[in-house]
């Protein structure tokens, strides 16, 4: 039983919640699968076969510095400008609504992961999820990641250096995080046009 030796060492390593799997597959709908990694956030969404999933359509949060981010690419403002992009991309792909399998990861509310499906819904996607888990406006935006800049800069310039060393680095003052977001999510919905 060579099958039933794989899914208990699945099941043992912690790779799969088969009990998630099998509910996120008798919806028979699509599965809006979210990996974030330490440095990227990644979203497919696909369909379940005997043979194995099948993926429609596929984002990354490195496609978001093509579009002029220069924010973080796990963060929360990432992560809905990823789930709008994402959506828009599923719909192309002929994807109307979906369900949430992120594996083990919890699905926590006002998290990141709930940031990237208030994009996909943004974005016209059906994916069956309570408001009350979406993040508020602002964290979508990065208002208080702005704020807490600005106030680090002003109060303590090398904490500031030490907090967002990446983003400094990289050429982005992280003060500009709100600006930076509407132009980033205006190029994706195609209203800046």
């Amino acid at each position: 039983m060579p099958g039933h030796v794989q899914l208990l060492r699945r099941r043992r390593e912690g790779v799969t919640d088969y009990r998630a799997r099998k509910r996120a597959i008798t919806s028979q709908k699509p599965l809006l699968v979210v990996r974030i990694s330490n440095k990227n956030v990644s979203t497919q969404f696909v369909k379940p076969t005997v043979k194995g999933d099948v993926v429609l359509s596929s984002s990354h949060s490195r496609e978001l510095s093509k579009l002029g981010w220069h924010g973080s690419a796990k963060s929360t403002p990432a992560c809905y400008l990823l789930g709008r992009l994402a959506g828009k991309k599923a719909a192309a792909a002929g994807v109307k609504e979906a369900v949430v399998y992120n594996g083990l990861a919890p699905f926590i509310r006002g998290s990141r992961i709930a940031a990237l499906l208030k994009g996909v819904v943004d974005s016209g996607l059906v994916v069956p999820v309570g408001e009350e888990a979406y993040p508020d406006e602002d964290r979508l935006s990065g208002k208080p990641i702005a704020e807490y800049a600005a106030k680090l800069a002003a109060e303590n310039k090398d904490a500031y250096a030490r907090a967002f060393s990446a983003l400094l680095k990289a050429g982005f003052k992280p003060e500009n995080y709100t600006e930076e977001f509407e132009k980033v999510k205006a190029a994706i919905t195609g209203a800046g046009k």
